[in-house]
């Protein structure tokens, strides 16, 4: 087990610990960016700022814990996101959104941001959008999980996965507790809250533990309530390259998809925001793809 600390950054106002993509680890199956974001204080107006930006070759996958958040993008989706909802968008092609304040939360902002790599046979294809406002659950032994992708205990998302996938959201109560996990798949916990024991090693919030392929079983063990992201799927095995917002294969789809979106080609579409739209910054000379 591979156990790294999250590194700090900054995403509009909201401060994020980014666990995905390290330097040692680049991806968890297709799993290729995750952002812990907040606790974070918003109002109706600011907080959450993130005006229009593109992104290719991605799913987007946004879940909260506490909070409000409004999402617009250019295919006309207009959706306010909450606690115990799922928000999914495939890039595709191309595809711009933005990420606001509601107009009419206050409070506190809490959750994570997850990107996905599509697969060859998908990355070009439409962008799509699709909300869950409920998701299955399941007990665990001392665990509640929720099943935000593919399957978990015999429990399966209806949220759309172009590779085989998992991804669960599980608070654990003081104890022990066994999961089953899918041996063909590679895995890695993401520690939002407290601290546990993953096969008697500590893991604490802000860490990402690594769990490698082959396992059936996972043993975990908390002395008080905690809550962790359960991220897997078959290793993928496509070479990506990650830049800025674009999940790609080679500088040259970077560099046209830079070009067309900060020339506002039609490509990535205009979202219906009253914030201003971000520009690409320049690409670094030692990108390569």
């Amino acid at each position: 087990m591979e156990v790294s600390p999250a590194r700090e950054a900054m995403v509009g106002a909201i401060r994020v610990r980014r666990s995905l993509p390290r330097r040692e680890r680049r991806t968890v199956g297709a799993w290729c960016f995750a952002d812990h974001m907040g606790p974070a204080s918003v109002t109706e107006t600011a907080g959450v700022d993130i005006g229009p930006h593109p992104h290719t070759g991605l799913h987007t996958v946004t879940w909260l814990l506490e909070g409000e958040v409004l999402h617009r993008d250019s295919l006309g989706s207009e959706q306010v996101i909450r606690p115990g909802q799922l928000n999914l968008m495939t890039a595709g092609h191309g595809v711009a959104h933005s990420e606001e304040a509601t107009g009419a939360y206050r409070g506190q902002l809490h959750g994570v941001q997850l990107w996905v790599a599509q697969p060859d046979v998908t990355r070009h294809g439409p962008a799509a959008f699709e909300h869950h406002a409920e998701l299955p659950r399941v007990q665990v032994g001392r665990s509640e999980a929720t099943v935000l992708v593919g399957t978990f205990s015999g429990r399966t998302s209806p949220a759309r996965a172009d590779t085989p996938l998992v991804g669960v959201d599980a608070v654990l109560q003081a104890g022990a507790t066994d999961w089953p996990l899918d041996a063909q798949f590679e895995h890695a916990l993401l520690i939002l809250e407290g601290a546990i024991d993953v096969d008697g090693q500590p893991v604490e919030a802000g860490q990402l533990a690594y769990l490698g392929q082959g396992r059936q079983a996972l043993a975990l063990r908390t002395d008080r309530q905690a809550r962790l992201l359960l991220l897997g799927g078959e290793p993928f095995v496509e070479p990506i390259l990650m830049w800025w917002n674009f999940v790609a294969r080679s500088r040259a789809e970077v560099e046209a998809a830079t070009r067309e979106w900060n020339a506002q080609e039609p490509r990535f579409g205009s979202v219906a925001s009253p914030l201003a739209r971000i520009p690409a910054p320049p690409l670094p000379a030692g990108l390569r793809g």
